[in-house]
């Protein structure tokens, strides 16, 4: 391969394994590529970090970036990196995963890391459905919605990611979308040096699932989240979520606070 032909960000990706699987108009490319960016931009050291992920379409970010990566069973991704950062505390543990493995399947695990304020930092790609199982409706699936298991329009409340991240104890908590690029890598970036259970939700359009059976193009998805979205300093209760007609998005919790490994390493010191 030529210098020429050489991808920029070539030391961050298994280039062997590209190109990836996602379907176009997927905002997962973005994701994955804001990541590798901010790792980037930071000249953090490869060897330093760990990415983990579950099972979903997010899932394969972690078999994409040249670092330790581990691909867990479905909802299990958070014990995993749990486990990870209380024995090596030198890494930067960080899990890519979706809105399904995370808080269906995963939820309880997820508001228990949170709680304890275990040092990781968790990227969660919303898309409002399960997309890589059939599109089915879940915890995040926005009320009226048409999925294969809600023909007539989902009829159930869904969750507020960032409210329910917050009040479980989380230490940075933020939301943005694939189309708000320098802002979610700004954050990432700011997850990547930060202490404690920091967490960002990035609404990424599903255009296969999601997109094919409510009657919207990549363009049109791509576009209620530029328009529907508004940048707001808010309490994460208040930071309502609707992407036919208001997402609030911005930074909403940024403190310090021991985190669980370092409660536990001064335990260990106090018992030698």
């Amino acid at each position: 391969m030529t210098e020429e032909m050489e991808h920029r960000l070539g030391d961050y990706l298994r280039m062997d394994r590209l190109p990836h699987i996602w379907c176009a108009g997927c905002g997962l490319g973005i994701i994955l590529h804001s990541y590798v960016e901010a790792i980037q931009e930071l000249s953090m050291d490869l060897d330093k970090i760990v990415t983990v992920s579950g099972i979903g379409c997010a899932g394969r970010a972690s078999g994409y970036v040249n670092t330790d990566a581990f691909h867990t069973t479905h909802g299990r991704a958070l014990p995993f990196a749990t486990g990870i950062s209380i024995s090596r505390p030198d890494l930067k543990t960080v899990v890519i995963s979706g809105d399904g493995d995370l808080f269906a399947i995963g939820g309880n695990h997820l508001i228990h890391a949170a709680r304890r304020n275990v040092d990781m930092l968790v990227i969660c790609s919303n898309n409002f459905n399960y997309g890589m199982t059939g599109a089915q409706y879940g915890p995040t699936t926005p009320p009226n919605t048409r999925t294969p298991t809600s023909p007539y329009g989902s009829i159930e409340n869904p969750f507020n990611l960032v409210a329910l991240v917050a009040s479980s104890g989380a230490t940075m908590v933020s939301r943005w979308t694939v189309y708000h690029v320098y802002h979610l890598k700004n954050a990432i970036k700011k997850g990547l040096q930060k202490k404690g259970f920091s967490f960002i939700e990035v609404i990424s359009p599903c255009t296969t699932g999601f997109g094919r059976l409510n009657r919207l193009t990549p363009i049109e998805m791509m576009r209620q989240l530029r328009d529907n979205t508004k940048i707001k300093k808010v309490h994460p209760t208040e930071a309502t979520i609707d992407p036919h007609t208001e997402i609030i998005i911005g930074d909403f919790v940024d403190v310090r606070k021991p985190t669980y490994g370092e409660i536990l390493r001064e335990l260990e010191a106090k018992a030698r």
